[in-house]
């Protein structure tokens, strides 16, 4: 961690759900007073427990109703983890899946021009708007073409707060996240990651299913998404070019998913996999093969990933050996 985060007010929307809880732990052990903000809504992956440890202050809120002012009033940095990130969700119902991408973070923005004017603000953002990649790796440059309604709302999101830098100068950037995975990730379904299913399916004992195999995908493990957070907001306190930017956030070397199958069970130890063609109504939204150029943002801060794909995996499956009943459910 390149800063002192010491008596630092600071605020994590999603912060009970699988990356906030991550940077809640991270921030509390390094001295911030931070506070979660999370509605704890059924399907995301939220959960107290996760937070249980950090020091955090959870307050169960959604980002659509709750009085945000209080919340805000004075911090001096937003991670910006909340919003609706279902793919499918949102061909199936596009009005809600906008309601928390969009209204919600005009809310938010709101808020923070009254009560926290010069707060930082780093913003998780997706590299699923980019769609269907025309070339390989992905950079920042790449068409936007979004394939279902949560790109087209996610991308909203993100440039809302990009439009912040450019009218009020507001000190805020967006990491396009790619794959994550690692502990607290959702694991009951697919609905968050499919690496989450498969853990659960090797853990009991069942075959989980690889789709497409010859795709490749790149991953970015728990640790090494957290310190890049980190490490974007201490280049938000320097003049070197990161306020108003986004940044695409890479992992590990891509790999094709039948190779990741492969890794999941060697990791485990255990394990099989079935290979299946892709679903029709996930065909329609799936973008084939992607992986990141994120040497903008490695130039930038320094950041890397240190974690392989096998150690992460390795990582992974032995945090949820132990702990997989108590994340087979919806209970927050």
């Amino acid at each position: 961690m390149s800063e002192d985060w010491r008596g630092r007010r600071v605020l994590v929307t999603g912060g009970a759900g699988f990356l906030g809880s991550a940077l809640c732990h991270a921030l509390g052990a390094a001295g911030a007073e931070v506070v979660a903000l999370d509605a704890l809504m059924p399907g995301t992956g939220a959960r107290r427990r996760n937070l249980e440890g950090s020091g955090a202050r959870l307050v169960e809120g959604d980002l659509r109703d709750i009085d945000l002012h209080p919340l805000v009033e004075g911090i001096d940095t937003l991670f910006n983890m909340a919003g609706q990130t279902s793919h499918a969700g949102s061909q199936a119902d596009p009005f809600t899946d906008l309601a928390i991408n969009g209204h919600a973070q005009l809310r938010l923005i709101a808020a923070l021009r009254r009560a926290a004017p010069a707060a930082r603000v780093v913003h998780a953002s997706t590299r699923q708007f980019y769609g269907r990649p025309q070339s390989l790796p992905v950079s920042e440059s790449h068409p936007i073409a979004p394939p279902d309604a949560n790109g087209v709302s996610k991308f909203a999101a993100e440039q809302y707060w990009l439009l912040e830098h450019r009218v009020h100068g507001r000190p805020v950037t967006a990491l396009r996240l790619t794959n994550c995975y690692g502990p607290r990730m959702r694991v009951v379904d697919a609905r968050q990651t499919f690496l989450g299913i498969w853990v659960r399916r090797v853990l009991e004992g069942q075959p989980f299913e690889v789709w497409g195999g010859e795709q490749l995908r790149d991953f970015s493990y728990l640790d090494d998404v957290v310190a890049a957070f980190l490490a974007a907001a201490a280049a938000l306190s320097g003049t070197d070019g990161a306020a108003g930017r986004p940044f695409n956030l890479g992992g590990d070397a891509p790999v094709s998913l039948q190779a990741l199958g492969d890794a999941m069970v060697a990791a485990a130890g255990e394990g099989s996999y079935e290979l299946k063609t892709f679903p029709a109504e996930r065909a329609a939204i799936d973008i084939g093969s992607y992986h990141a150029d994120d040497r903008a943002f490695r130039a930038l801060t320094g950041w890397a990933p240190r974690v392989g794909l096998a150690e992460g995996l390795r990582r992974t499956v032995d945090w949820f050996r132990p702990r997989l009943p108590a994340y087979l459910s919806d209970e927050a």
